[in-house]
């Protein structure tokens, strides 16, 4: 049986991975997507959490687009059916969710033979949680933990995502 966790490192889904450490829960492989356009405030605790993940014998894959995200945004030739031709999908939010779906297929692609893939999906999500179909589940759901408890639960820990002075959380809702 293998089991995968989906990792970002921001405050959903580090609460959930210390979760599972902290509960010893099964877990073989951890999975971060690398968009190369993260805070260093990510990859600083991605690099503290990797001697963690190295004691306890979990694996850790670290898996990059393609294409660089500036190239998918400004760049890539793009024929739609709205738009038209035109150059780049645009920026990535809001409605506009490619590099939700190139992440989530490059994750998916990695775990393919999980019987359980863990994902960050804090309790009060409801939509994101409807949308989760097996092998994918949600610790932090199944915990009754909410994306504000996530926080609280991180920072319990000494994890802040802070970058020159600034606690990245306390001016943004996503990092």
């Amino acid at each position: 049986m293998a089991f995968y966790a989906s990792v970002s490192f921001g405050k959903d889904s580090l609460a959930m991975l210390l979760l599972l450490l902290e509960k010893k829960m099964p877990l073989d492989e951890v999975i971060f997507y690398n968009s190369e356009m993260e805070f260093q405030a990510i990859y600083d605790i991605r690099d503290r959490i990797r001697p963690v993940l190295e004691q306890r014998g979990v694996r850790f894959t670290e898996v990059r687009p393609d294409a660089s995200f500036l190239y998918n945004m400004l760049e890539r030739p793009v024929n739609s059916k709205k738009n038209g031709f035109h150059l780049g999908y645009g920026w990535c939010g809001g409605p506009c969710r490619w590099g939700t779906k190139l992440k989530t297929r490059s994750l998916d692609g990695v775990a393919l033979d999980a019987e359980v893939h863990y994902v960050g999906i804090a309790a009060d999500e409801p939509e994101r949680l409807a949308k989760l179909e097996p092998p994918k589940c949600s610790p932090l759901a199944e915990a009754g933990m909410t994306e504000t408890d996530c926080l609280a639960f991180c920072y319990e820990r000494g994890f802040f995502w802070e970058e020159n002075g600034v606690r990245l959380y306390d001016i943004l809702e996503s990092v």
